[in-house]
């Protein structure tokens, strides 16, 4: 039952399209998580915060006859109505003092499974080319699929003063051969912020101290790989807590804002969370919980019958062995580390609060933050496994 209860809950999610934070698909899927946790028995809050937006008019770079669609970086800088023109720089020349005035920069990005702007390899080269006067910086997400990749960016502000936007690998050897012709970069539209929701599930039982399941529900695409088994196992874990016989009060915790550099479960842990005092167990799904894996092959992906092990479950020290015996032979999660550097997404800002019992799951799989994120990188059997392994988990942390 378990198997197929994920799998129409991995489906569900899916279907109800793009989840940028405060879109009706972000909406509708937190209304549906909030109408589940109720039929449980759950007495259910919504947090609102504010989140950025941008409705997408143009976004586009052009030399030449040659135009291609680009990813403009949230917040979104637009450029004029006219779009900005400009000597198209590629490389990193800017490594060395140089006059960029007026420039787009074209920067390649190594290969890797890109997420967030904020890492160095991302913002040192866009900061350093705008400091040397580029009008505008494009970065090449070279990745797995050669798709553009959506970065993750800051929620308050924008990072930098000038546009900013992802071009696809696919659709970069026509600029990159194009060095030193003049480039057109259009972005237009209108922008803002509007209001999301946090979704925070109680059932006090009397027992003093917390059980608190979190997951975010927010992304830059459909997420199925990468939101989709975290929301699942979730979802499994309510039903599952509800009627087992645990020594806790539990707290179901479903975030907004996560593209926007954990923007929503930054406010949830100031606001509305248990304290650390009161909580037994805090368990984390982030990214990856149970995507599939794939085969590269000359530039071609092959899906494989198994989850992509690129996933990381981290944990606080007491609960290392736990994890190892629950989740033995799941590749990637039989493995866990101890909690501490190397954390990624909102786990970072939970063990930052001071939780005692703290597990995690955070990973980038081949297909996260890419268009191409849809049901084809979910496999419900892979869901299921990782939600029975969270079940022994508990268990064992709580015994």
């Amino acid at each position: 039952m378990d198997a197929e209860r994920v799998k129409a809950d991995l489906e569900h999610y899916v279907g109800l399209g793009s989840k940028v934070s405060g879109s009706p698909g972000d909406t509708a899927a937190g209304a549906w998580m909030e109408a589940r946790l109720q039929a449980l028995g759950f007495a259910t809050t919504r947090q609102t915060i504010q989140t950025p937006y941008f409705d997408l008019t143009r976004a586009e770079l052009a030399v030449g006859e040659t135009t291609k669609p680009v990813l403009p970086l949230a917040i979104v800088t637009p450029t004029p109505p006219e779009g900005v023109a400009g000597r198209l720089a590629v490389g990193e020349p800017w490594s060395k003092p140089q006059d960029l005035t007026g420039a787009i920069a074209l920067i390649p990005l190594t290969h890797a499974r890109w997420s967030s702007a904020k890492v160095e390899a991302v913002r040192r080269p866009t900061a350093a080319a705008l400091a040397a006067g580029a009008a505008a910086v494009i970065l090449i997400t070279t990745g797995p699929t050669g798709e553009a990749i959506q970065l993750n960016a800051d929620g308050d502000k924008p990072m930098f003063d000038r546009p900013v936007a992802v071009l696809s690998p696919k659709d970069a050897a026509a600029f990159l051969a194009a060095a030193g012709s003049t480039a057109r970069l259009t972005v237009t539209g209108a922008g803002g912020f509007r209001p999301a929701f946090n979704l925070m599930g109680r059932r006090d039982k009397g027992h003093g101290r917390w059980l608190v399941v979190s997951t975010p529900r927010s992304g830059w695409t459909a997420c199925a790989g990468e939101r989709g088994p975290g929301v699942a196992v979730w979802m499994g874990l309510a039903d599952w807590a509800s009627r087992a016989d645990l020594p806790v009060d539990l707290a179901f915790v479903c975030n907004s804002g996560h593209e926007y550099e954990n923007l929503g479960a930054a406010r949830m842990l100031e606001e509305i969370a248990p304290r650390p005092t009161e909580t037994a167990m805090w368990l984390h799904l982030g990214a990856n919980v149970a995507a599939r894996d794939w085969h590269e092959l000359g530039g071609q992906l092959a899906p494989l019958p198994s989850p992509d092990p690129q996933r990381i479950l981290m944990a606080t020290p007491d609960l290392l062995a736990p994890c190892r015996e629950a989740f033995a032979g799941q590749p990637g999660l039989e493995a866990p580390y101890a909690a501490g550097a190397g954390a990624a997404g909102e786990l970072t800002h939970i063990l930052a609060s001071g939780y005692p019992k703290v597990a995690g799951v955070f990973g980038v799989h081949r297909f996260h933050h890419v268009a191409g994120d849809d049901l084809r990188c979910v496999d419900a059997r892979f869901t299921a496994a990782a939600l029975e392994g969270f079940k022994r988990l508990i268990r064992a942390a709580l015994a």
